[in-house]
C-alpha cells in the first residue's frame, strides 16, 4: 500500500492536506486541490506542498498561519527559526512541462516568517488529523 497525504480536518469544516514526498507534492497540487485553494510551501527550502481548502473563501490570519507552520515543519527548515514560506491561489501554482516530480512554479505568491513550534504543531495535528 502506498502511503496517503497527511489530512487534517478542522473545527471549521476546513482541511489541510500535507504532501509527505514529491508524488504526493505532485498529486495534491496537480489533481486534488481547487483553484480556489491556498497553496504554501517553503521559499527555496525543499518540503512539502500545504494546501489549505478554506469553508470561508478567504482565510482567516490564523488559519494562514498554521499553514504557514506546516509548511516550515514538513520541510528542510523544520529546525529554523524565521522560515521564510510562500503561499498563493492554486491557480497560480503551474507544472512546467516534462518537469521532475513536486516540482512547480508559481505566481503572486506573499510570504510569511514562521518559526514552527514542534509541540504544538504534533498536537494539532494529532488532534486534527483524518482517521
Amino acid at each position: 500500500a502506498q502511503s496517503q497525504p497527511l489530512i487534517l480536518t478542522l473545527p471549521d469544516g476546513g482541511v489541510i492536506a500535507i504532501g509527505k514526498n514529491n508524488r504526493q507534492n505532485d498529486w495534491l497540487t496537480g489533481k486534488w486541490a481547487r483553484a480556489d485553494d491556498w497553496w504554501f510551501h517553503t521559499q527555496k527550502i525543499p518540503g512539502s506542498h500545504v494546501i489549505l481548502r478554506s469553508t470561508g473563501g478567504v482565510p482567516t490570519d490564523a488559519l494562514v498561519e498554521l499553514a504557514a507552520n506546516l509548511a516550515a515543519y514538513f520541510s528542510k527548515g523544520r529546525g529554523s527559526s524565521q522560515v521564510p514560506v510562500d503561499f498563493t491561489k492554486r491557480r497560480h501554482v503551474k507544472k512546467p512541462s516534462g518537469a521532475k516530480p513536486g516540482f512547480v512554479i508559481y505566481q503572486q505568491q506573499r510570504t510569511r516568517y514562521v518559526t514552527p513550534d514542534e509541540e504544538k504543531l504534533a498536537a494539532i495535528i494529532s488532534a486534527y488529523k483524518k482517521q
